[in-house]
């Protein structure tokens, strides 16, 4: 099973995206996406952001993760 992360977009330069977890902030990239911007959600898993996803599937996704520990 593979565990991707919802991450908000804080920053980008050079195909990169400096994204903040739940106040853990570092560094993916942001290759595969294409209009990605600051303040927008992705979904990072092995250091890659691999979808755009919205306000309401980051939080539904902390949520789960909250269950989980």
């Amino acid at each position: 099973m593979c565990v991707g992360l919802a991450a908000k977009v804080v920053g980008l330069k050079d195909g990169m995206a400096l994204v903040d977890a739940s106040g853990a902030k570092r560094e993916v990239s942001a290759e595969l996406l294409e209009d990605v911007e600051p303040g927008d959600y992705v979904m990072v898993h092995a250091g890659i952001a691999i979808a755009k996803i919205t306000s309401d599937d980051e939080e539904e996704t902390d949520g789960l993760l909250g269950l989980l520990g």
